[in-house]
């Protein structure tokens, strides 16, 4: 079984509950998610975050390849983190953990993703040629465009690193 890490740490020009009011509310994953992938909320998204929340997307992970995604809100601490689970959807494993701090310039935001894809040996494959490659054009949209949003810290290097874990 390989598990895999993506981790992205971002620095914004804005307040603390700026950046929390935009990434707790799940409407604002369409606003980040490149349009190319077909996001769209099917339910869940029509109140505020909170702790056991359910929000069932439509997204293509890949040209022609449309899905179902569940994810659950598991863990939430207002104006501090939030994690969001998988429960039915394209990878085995997907738990992405989201944080975000106050910094001299601004806030940091940082997301952490543990994932494991399926079908094993095929999986593995399929990780370095395709799955990475997504994984890394939609964190770099991602950064594009809240950049767009919210300035950006012209001395800071914003980092995104994917790995397997050992």
């Amino acid at each position: 079984m390989q598990l895999y890490q993506l981790t992205s740490k971002q620095v914004f020009p804005i307040p603390k509950q700026k950046a929390w009011d935009f990434l707790s509310d799940p409407k604002n994953l369409a606003v980040i998610t490149p349009p190319h992938m077909g996001f769209h909320i099917l339910s869940g998204a029509d109140r505020p975050m909170f702790q056991g929340q359910i929000i069932q997307y439509i997204v293509k992970p890949f040209p022609l390849i449309s899905t179902k995604w569940v994810t659950e809100i598991t863990h939430l601490k207002d104006g501090d983190y939030f994690v969001d689970e998988q429960r039915f959807g394209p990878y085995a494993l997907w738990h992405h953990k989201h944080f975000i701090k106050e910094v001299p310039e601004g806030v940091e935001m940082e997301d952490i993703i543990d994932y494991k894809l399926p079908f094993g040996i095929l999986g593995r494959l399929v990780h370095p040629i395709m799955v990475k490659k997504q994984l890394q054009k939609i964190f770099e949209f991602r950064e594009a465009k809240l950049i767009e949003l919210f300035g950006k810290v012209n001395h800071h290097q914003n980092f995104l690193e994917i790995k397997p874990i050992k």
